[in-house]
């Protein structure tokens, strides 16, 4: 290989890079939308209200996307995605983002060719049960059939469970939530297992919540992180820190009504960093200066998305607490 055509290599380096770099960020900006992939139906994560207007937790993370790149957060194309989907659509481009309770992996990592960007949501495996139900704790399960659903990583924690403590059950997987609800409560499983949050609404959305109840343990820990497809990282990092915007803002006391009055009266050096005013953040991926701003005005902070998202379904915030607050939500500072 001649010294000539060994400088070219070099030199076209940085430029194939710096394409590829900013090739989400284009693509969507022409779109005009974020294309987003959420699940078929999670109550407090992501379900399509009366109205069809799309809420929950991960919902507000592609509108927050949408808020840092468009300065509007309507600004984003749902797509509806099963458990065995979910990866294969991120992977083919059919979304530039995935915001659908995954559970960060090192398997997923390594082999997948995905980017997890930010835990949005601490969970972890349990079972729920009918309240007839002669089991008080996931022990008593022992030789059950348990309900899952395909496509997840629930199974191999619950077997994982199982194998510590010598027990022995019987999967039954669906691939539509909807369909191993109904199997649920038609009897033909004893147990259904899934991350906490999910069963707890899934029960919501039972005529007759009372008659099911959640086994006290949580038998696996399940970081639930938004991700895109690998090789991008200037779109990583937008995905990665119009999350940590939201969750900033609330260490910071701003919220979707006061952040634009604090933006004009707050002589905080971290506050006029984050609304825009210093530090020339947003250019830095590409946003506008008020990229963070218009993620907190429009879609609020961590604390207003939980509030508003989970409070219903009567999820405790617990380990997803501020840092300071004794949970594990922390967000590097914006400097």
């Amino acid at each position: 290989m001649s010294p000539r055509f060994l400088l070219a290599l070099v030199l076209a380096a940085p430029l194939a890079a710096g394409s590829a770099h900013a090739a989400t960020l284009d693509t969507v900006k022409t779109r005009g939308a974020v294309r987003c992939g959420v699940s078929t139906g999670f109550p407090g994560f992501s379900l399509p209200d009366s109205q069809g207007v799309y809420r929950g937790l991960d919902v507000d993370v592609c509108r927050s996307v949408a808020a840092s790149v468009f300065g509007d957060a309507t600004k984003v194309q749902f797509v509806p995605l099963t458990a065995v989907q979910r990866f294969t659509a991120l992977q083919s481009g059919e979304v530039d983002l995935l915001a659908r309770n995954a559970t960060w992996t090192y398997a997923r990592s390594a082999q997948l060719g995905l980017t997890f960007t930010a835990v949005n949501y601490y969970d972890g495996t349990a079972f729920m049960v009918t309240k007839t139900s002669p089991a008080k704790s996931a022990r008593d399960l022992n030789g059950a059939t348990i309900c899952a659903q395909a496509g997840t990583e629930t199974l191999l924690g619950v077997q994982d469970y199982f194998s510590r403590n010598g027990l022995k059950f019987a999967p039954v997987t669906f691939e539509n939530v909807d369909t191993m609800k109904s199997a649920f409560v038609g009897g033909r499983c004893d147990a259904m297992t899934s991350d906490s949050t999910q069963l707890m609404g899934i029960r919501s959305t039972l005529p007759t919540q009372g008659d099911y109840r959640l086994l006290p343990e949580v038998v696996t820990k399940e970081p639930l992180s938004p991700a895109v497809k690998s090789g991008d990282d200037q779109w990583a990092n937008i995905v990665r820190w119009s999350f940590w915007a939201m969750v900033n803002a609330e260490e910071m006391g701003l919220t979707s009504q006061n952040v634009k009055a604090e933006a004009g009266a707050s002589t905080d050096p971290n506050v006029q960093r984050f609304v825009g005013k210093t530090g020339d953040l947003g250019k830095m991926l590409g946003l506008e200066p008020a990229w963070a701003l218009n993620v907190v005005a429009q879609v609020g902070n961590y604390g207003e998305s939980f509030a508003r998202n989970l409070g219903p379904l009567g999820v405790d915030r617990g380990l997803n607490r501020l840092w300071r607050d004794g949970g594990l939500m922390f967000a590097p500072p914006l400097r």
